[in-house]
């Protein structure tokens, strides 16, 4: 059968016994038996399909929403960025329905190990990379919001009149940030384990359905002193709706984390697992939309990147919703760095080929140094680039490898896998598909990532 793709992919010169690392990239809602041929297959996960549901919608929203009036405004007007959400939701479930079936095919339990076994050691190898630039570049975003709803929370509570040119230096954004990040964010990266962040998960999910109910009530109820803007209703050029992929690819990339959560089910079956992901982005396909739309349509053309500026500091239901995803950004920077600090360590063990039992000695030592260094290269660069729009379109390309790309490789690799005498329409349909999948991947990819660095990191 199947089970046996690139069976000899532990017999690389790289040590197989940095595979241990993949356990790390593991969502931290989710416990997952330990991998071996008798557990397999024998439903002895703990998640229930509508458990698995909720904490793939936990993965899949986050912060990105609040780009996503912006990205309406982009792909111009409403129409045309709900008919590119609804086109891409079709390959991205398929995605995560693929990279089950490689996980049950391949016995990993991890992204970038289903990658490493179906696929090969340079797929595994540019995954595992892609993966540490998409966390960094995504923590990096995580700082920029919070240095943007900090100036407005700032802005509603020092309400006396400063003269001009004048500032206050704890009031400074620069000094906001920093402090913020080393007092809170610091502190929570250091640790070896990121278990206790579990129970931040459901904080942060409430924050978002809030931030989006507050959004759709201020469309719906207006503030009197709201100026009418002009609403796009086409894009300036065909080629302009392309400037919203990076923010779907963005806000609906739980690829990376959906491999654990399949196999930390009763029953991980490909069936049953399509029918949770569909259920789960839909509710996504939902959230996000109503953020998209009653965002974009309040404030038209002079949508800000991040929507939640565009509302006025004194706004009392704002702040609230700015102090949520403060805290959803503060559990959420932890975990995505313990993510790429995960396979940075990985891809060093097996660099060096030291095992993890031999290397526990300077675990800690690299670890601090790994955690340190990775904190203020994101915080400096933070500081530097105000815009969060400039950053989601750099690392949403990157997601759209994660969405498009692997998978497509995974289901080519698999398929040509097979030993089969005669080839049937099944087979050529899905070979097919895997190929159309990683073209779009990679045009999205090229596409995006040449537009951030012509356009807007040039600007």
């Amino acid at each position: 059968g199947t089970g046996s793709i690139n069976s000899d992919y532990k017999d690389w010169e790289w040590s197989a016994d940095a595979g241990e690392r993949a356990r790390l990239l593991q969502s931290p809602s989710v416990e997952t038996v330990p991998k071996s041929g008798e557990s397999q297959g024998n439903g002895l996960g703990a998640t229930s399909a509508l458990g698995a549901v909720f904490i793939v919608v936990n993965a899949a929203l986050g912060a990105g929403l609040l780009n996503f009036p912006a990205a309406f405004n982009m792909a111009g007007g409403v129409a045309a960025g709900i008919t590119l959400q609804m086109c891409m939701l079709i390959f991205i479930i398929g995605g995560l329905v693929i990279l089950a079936y490689c996980s049950q095919a391949s016995n990993e339990r991890t992204y970038q190990e289903v990658v490493w076994a179906v696929c090969g050691k340079v797929p595994g190898v540019l995954c595992e990379v892609a993966i540490a630039v998409y966390t960094f570049g995504t923590c990096i975003a995580f700082l920029i919001i919070i240095g943007d709803q900090e100036d407005k929370i700032i802005a509603a509570l020092v309400t006396e009149p400063e003269e001009a040119g004048s500032s206050r230096w704890y009031t400074d954004r620069k000094f906001t940030i920093s402090i913020t990040a080393f007092l809170l964010i610091l502190p929570l990266s250091i640790p070896k384990e990121i278990g206790f962040q579990k129970y931040a998960s459901s904080l942060s999910v409430i924050g978002t359905w809030y931030v989006t109910a507050v959004i759709i009530i201020k469309y719906i109820w207006p503030d009197k002193e709201l100026v009418p803007v002009e609403i796009p209703t086409s894009p300036s050029t065909w080629t302009a709706v392309f400037n919203a992929m990076p923010t779907i690819c963005f806000g609906f990339q739980c690829h990376v984390s959906s491999v654990p959560v399949f196999n930390s089910m009763k029953q991980p079956e490909v069936k049953t697992w399509g029918a949770v992901v569909t259920a789960a982005m839909v509710i996504a396909l939902f959230v996000y939309t109503g953020t998209g739309v009653c965002g974009f349509l309040t404030f038209g053309a002079g949508v800000e990147q991040d929507v939640l500026l565009s509302y006025p500091s004194n706004d009392i239901p704002v702040a609230l919703a700015r102090a949520f995803i403060i805290l959803c950004v503060l559990t959420s920077y932890p975990i995505l760095h313990f993510c790429g600090r995960a396979v940075l360590e990985g891809l060093w063990l097996r660099y060096t080929g030291v095992t993890v039992e031999e290397d526990v000695v300077r675990e800690r030592r690299r670890r601090l140094l790994q955690t340190i260094s990775w904190f203020l290269l994101t915080l400096l660069l933070a500081l530097f680039i105000p815009d969060i729009g400039k950053v989601i379109s750099v690392i949403g390309g990157l997601a759209a490898c994660f969405i498009f790309v692997f998978p497509g490789l995974c289901l080519i690799q698999a398929k040509l896998s097979e030993i089969q005498e005669t080839r049937a329409i099944s087979w050529w349909a899905q070979v097919s598909y895997g190929v159309f999948m990683v073209t779009l991947g990679a045009f999205i990819f090229g596409q995006t990532t040449a537009n951030a660095i012509f356009v807007d990191l040039t600007a």
